[in-house]
C-alpha cells in the first residue's frame, strides 16, 4: 500500500526539508497545502495516512491547532501531528485529538524518525 503524507502550512525551505525527511523515513508521497482550505481540498481528493500540520501556517499566519480542530470533525480524518518546537503548543494539539508531533529542529534525530516510522506503518496495516 503506498504511503501518502500531507504536510500543512509550512514555507518553501521547511516543507523541503520535512519531505526530505520523511523520505529518508520510509517511500512515501508528500503533498503539501499553503492553507486549511487547500488542505481540506487534498483530503477530500486523497487518502492520507497522516496530516504535518505547522503551529503558525505560514502563508496565512493562521493557527495550527485551530486547524487540528476543524479537521478532528472530518469522519475518518487521518492522524494529525503537529510541527512545532513549542511543547505548550504540542501540549494543545494533543489535547485537540493530535499525536505527539515534532519540532523541525528534531527532524535529524533518531527518535523521530522511530516515532514517524511507527505512525505511518500504523496506519498502513
Amino acid at each position: 500500500m503506498d504511503v501518502r503524507v500531507l504536510d500543512v502550512g509550512q514555507c518553501g525551505f521547511d516543507h523541503a526539508a520535512i519531505h526530505h525527511f520523511i523520505q529518508s523515513v520510509i517511500s512515501a508521497t508528500v503533498d503539501a497545502a499553503g492553507t486549511a482550505e487547500e488542505a481540506q481540498k487534498l483530503l477530500e481528493k486523497n487518502r492520507y495516512n497522516l496530516v504535518l500540520i505547522n503551529r503558525i501556517l505560514d502563508r496565512d499566519g493562521s493557527s495550527g491547532i485551530e486547524l487540528i480542530k476543524q479537521l478532528r470533525q472530518i469522519p475518518d480524518c487521518p492522524p494529525l501531528m503537529l510541527v512545532s518546537n513549542l511543547p505548550d503548543a504540542q501540549a494543545k494539539a494533543m489535547a485537540a485529538g493530535a499525536l505527539e508531533g515534532f519540532g523541525k529542529s528534531a527532524i535529524h534525530l533518531p527518535q523521530t524518525a522511530e516515532h514517524l516510522r511507527d505512525v505511518l506503518k500504523a496506519g498502513v496495516m
